[in-house]
Order: structure tokens, then C-alpha cells, then sequence
């Protein structure tokens, strides 16, 4: 026979707590002795509400401003905290990145938002934009891919396709002899779906970069995961300095350039501690890797924009 709550401690009360079922003393104590939570709830108020929100997450003492102070200031340092466990205080690396990706690619649309047809080249008989040439009147000089022979394009007004399935140099074929106007259209849409998709690519890319550092830094014996969080936590703050380019102010502009460059070095110097002539070329080859792959995700992107 199971005896209630109330019968194995006489001075628990006969309501126990809403979240977890443990029984309360009496007298009823404010919070629960299990789980933590209040005891005596009901509605907050529309005050009260904000109060919860700021006093847990941006207070000046809160765990976002701690994290945003070594995320932007000190190199590594977030996952260095990771790494020896001190994470309760601190945003989780996921949720910093997820944090303030949206707001970085929320900002870049506003900024963007009704530029980019502005900007495609006017195609006719004197544009020499890199994407679309126009040479000699009707000559047309497109080319689309490059990266490891795989090449599709136009050359003198005749259609090119290396190394792609033949049915999708038909659809290319079909997209590339289009007249003027309707390749204007095509390079606006394909400005727009690339902008819609930059966060879904680099949820592509974030497991990308965390294998280079897993190859490059073998020696160190860690685990994927682990280069996963300082992949989260070098992106998130990528993520911050394209905010902070958007601004739109030249010397702003060039502290964030300088800090996209020189930060990451920094990160892995003191992450995977090594001496900077084994840091130096390590850097090197992950950015060679990690560019190898920014190419081939967003050209195969484009290529399935196109052929789609």
C-alpha cells in the first residue's frame, strides 16, 4: 500500500507543487525544495512579464552581456569557459549563434530590402560586369562555376558546359540564351534566393568548418563536438562584425574587416594552444579549406537556383 505525501510527512501540506509533485511544509515555503520554482503562482502582470525577461537574460549582470563581453572582446575565451565546464553562466554556444545570426541576417534584409534590383547591371551593349558581359552588340561572354573544371557559360555567344550531367547543361543552355531583359530577372531572383538562404547554408557550412579543425588539429585528441562550439562561437561573432559593417560608418567598418581577420588566428592560438609558427599555417590551411567550401555550397546553390 503506497501512503500519500501527506502521510509519510505530517507536515506537508495537502497541496504539493504544480511542477515537480513534491510535497510542501507547513508553513508553505516561497519556493519549492526539489524543483526551485515559486509556490504561490498566478498571472504575472504586463510589468512583471518584462521585469522576468530583462532581470534573466540582458540584465547588466545576466548571462547575455557576460557572454557578449568575452564573445567580442577576449578571443576564445567563451569556448576556453566551455571547455572547463563554467557554463551556467554564460549563453549556451547554440543559442548564441542561432541568437544573433537571426538578428545579423534579420538586419541584413532590412538593409538590403528593395537594393538589390538597384544594383544588378543594366545588360546591353556596354556592361562589363564580372557575372554578365556584352561585347561587340550581341556578343555574350557568361560564365557560371569554375571551381574544379565544373564550367557552364557562354563564349562569343556559343553555349559551353564542362563537366555537369547533360541534363542539367540543357536547363542551363535554355536559362543562358535567354534575352536580355529575362537574364536581368534571373540575376535579380538569384540575388534574392541566395539572400533567403544564406542562414540555411550556413547551417550546411557550421559542421564543415568544425571537420577542417577536427583534421587540422588532430593532435590535440579532442572531440568533434568540441570544435563544434568553437565553430559556433567563432561564427556567432562573424555574425556580429557583418551587424556592425552594416552600420555603415568607415572607421566601424574597418575595426570590424581588421577583427574578422585577426580574431579567428587569436582564438585558435589560445584555444588549441599552440606556439604561433604551428598556429600560422594551421590558420592558413583553414581558411583554404573553409573558402574550398563556401565556393562549392554557394555555386551549387546558384546552379540549382538556375536550373530549378
Amino acid at each position: 500500500m503506497i501512503l500519500p505525501a501527506t502521510a509519510l510527512n505530517p507536515e506537508a501540506t495537502s497541496q504539493p507543487c504544480p511542477n515537480c509533485g513534491a510535497a510542501f511544509a507547513d508553513p508553505r515555503p516561497k519556493f519549492c525544495g526539489a524543483c526551485g520554482q515559486e509556490s504561490n503562482l498566478r498571472a504575472p502582470t504586463l510589468l512583471e512579464f518584462l521585469q522576468q525577461f530583462g532581470g534573466a537574460y540582458i540584465s547588466t549582470e545576466g548571462a547575455l552581456w557576460r557572454t557578449l563581453w568575452r564573445l567580442l572582446l577576449l578571443p576564445g575565451q567563451l569556448t576556453l569557459e566551455y571547455l572547463a565546464g563554467r557554463r551556467r553562466r554564460y549563453v549556451l554556444p547554440l543559442r548564441l549563434y542561432l541568437t544573433i545570426s537571426v538578428l545579423a541576417l534579420l538586419s541584413l534584409r532590412l538593409v538590403t530590402s528593395g537594393k538589390i534590383e538597384a544594383n544588378v547591371p543594366e545588360i546591353n551593349s556596354s556592361s562589363s560586369s564580372k557575372a554578365i558581359q556584352l561585347e561587340d552588340g550581341d556578343t555574350k561572354n557568361i560564365q557560371i562555376g569554375g571551381l574544379w573544371g565544373f564550367k557552364a557559360g557562354l563564349k562569343d555567344g556559343v553555349f559551353y558546359c564542362t563537366k555537369f550531367p547533360a541534363s542539367m547543361c540543357k536547363r542551363l543552355e535554355r536559362r543562358l540564351t535567354l534575352d536580355h531583359a529575362g537574364m536581368a530577372k534571373e540575376m535579380v531572383q538569384l540575388s534574392e534566393r541566395a539572400l533567403n538562404n544564406v542562414g540555411t547554408t550556413m547551417f550546411v557550412l557550421l559542421p564543415c568548418f568544425a571537420l577542417w579543425l577536427k583534421l587540422i588539429f588532430w593532435d590535440k585528441r579532442m572531440r568533434y563536438t568540441e570544435h563544434l562550439t568553437f565553430a559556433l562561437h567563432l561564427h556567432a561573432f562573424w555574425f556580429a562584425m557583418v551587424m556592425l559593417l552594416l552600420i555603415q560608418w568607415e572607421p566601424l567598418s574597418a575595426l570590424a574587416g581588421i577583427a574578422t581577420v585577426i580574431y579567428p588566428v587569436i582564438a585558435l592560438h589560445r584555444v588549441y594552444r599552440c606556439r604561433w609558427w604551428s598556429t600560422l599555417p594551421r590558420a592558413f590551411a583553414l581558411f583554404v579549406l573553409n573558402l574550398s567550401s563556401v565556393s562549392l555550397v554557394f555555386a551549387t546553390f546558384a546552379l540549382m537556383t538556375l536550373v530549378s
